[in-house]
Parts: structure tokens; C-alpha cells; sequence
């Protein structure tokens, strides 16, 4: 895949085995760690993931990301809510949630964009991209440049400090992280906002 393309955009082809080959490897741990964090039955875990990224190919071409912020997050939390009560209507049960709680409940607040539940998912999807994007870009960078970039970006460091533990100079610092930050932007375009 081009690295130029933004993930979003290389998966409107449908035929790019290898973008939505990155989709379910990003997003299959996300989901099912999710549902059972959230109260799922363990035997329903990898049927209602494969559910909802069977309902994400198909309706990809419809999927619209202007002009909202988080337009595939918010998409995404939909489908999982949607597969979720579709999933338990189908076996004609009411699975009890997290604490003894109504699963539909949960579902309910789910789809409520406004809801505690719908800003931790923000959150942990957020979190989890921000994770995976890190670990697809790394290969793509010298030792010296990711630690530059991590221990200034990500630990906090400030460029002389880093500076002076990797013995480069204040610019190479700047630089480095200016490099990762624009390879995350340009892989992660459209997941993150």
C-alpha cells in the first residue's frame, strides 16, 4: 500500500486485501477487548468482531467522514452497538452485563453519544490506534530517530536533555519528531481527530 494514501482512503478499494487486512488486525483486538471489558460472553466475543467488521466492509462505501471530527470512531461504536443487539436477538437472549446490569442497557448508553460509556470508547479507541499506529511506524525509522522522538515526544524530555543522552543535536531532536509525527498523521488520518 502507498504509504502517501491515508488508511481511510486506501480502504475505499475495496479489493486492497492488504488495508483490510490492516483493518482487522487494528481493530479485532479493540472490539473483542471492548465487548468483554463491557460485560459479552466470552463464546460470543469472536462472533460479534467478525460481525462488526463484516458489517464495516460492506458499508464502507457508504461510511462519510466530513465534516465531523471522530466520524469512524462514532461510526464504528454504531455498528458495534448494532451487531451487539443483533447478535443477542438472534439467540433470543438478554445477556446481564458488567455488574448484574441489563447488556441492553449498556448497549443503549453505547449508542448515546453523550454517555460516560460512549467517551471511555472514544477513549480506548483513541488510545488503542494511537498504540498500533506506533508500533506500523517504527520500522520505518533509525534507533537513534525513534528515541529521539520518543523520549521528547512521548516521555516528556526536553530537546536539550534528549539532546544531550543520544549525543545528536537540538535540530536532529526537532527533526525526528517532526518526521514520526508527520508518518503517524499521514497513516492515522481520519481515525484520530
Amino acid at each position: 500500500m502507498d504509504t502517501s494514501v491515508s488508511f481511510l482512503d486506501s480502504l475505499q478499494c475495496t479489493s486492497d486485501e492488504e488495508a483490510w487486512g490492516r483493518l482487522v488486525g487494528m481493530y479485532s483486538p479493540l472490539i473483542r477487548g471492548w465487548l468483554k471489558r463491557h460485560g459479552a460472553m466470552v463464546e460470543d466475543l469472536d462472533d460479534v468482531t467478525q460481525e462488526v467488521l463484516a458489517v464495516v466492509f460492506r458499508r464502507f462505501p457508504d461510511f462519510r467522514r466530513e465534516p465531523r471530527a471522530g466520524a469512524f470512531r462514532a461510526w464504528l461504536r454504531t455498528i458495534t452497538a448494532n451487531c451487539l443487539r443483533d447478535h443477542w436477538r438472534k439467540k433470543n437472549r438478554q445477556p446481564t452485563g458488567v455488574g448484574g446490569s441489563d447488556f441492553g442497557a449498556v448497549i443503549a448508553e453505547l449508542e448515546d453519544p453523550n454517555s460516560g460509556l460512549s467517551a471511555q470508547w472514544n477513549r480506548d479507541h483513541d488510545r488503542h490506534v494511537i498504540q498500533y499506529l506506533l508500533d506500523e511506524v517504527r520500522p520505518a525509522f533509525t534507533d537513534k530517530t525513534w528515541q529521539a522522538f520518543q523520549r521528547f515526544a512521548l516521555d516528556g524530555l526536553t530537546a536539550d536533555d534528549v539532546s544531550q543522552e543520544l549525543g545528536i543535536s537540538v535540530n536532529a531532536v526537532f527533526v525526528a519528531k517532526s518526521r514520526v509525527l508527520s508518518r503517524l498523521r499521514q497513516r492515522g488520518l481520519g481515525l484520530i481527530e
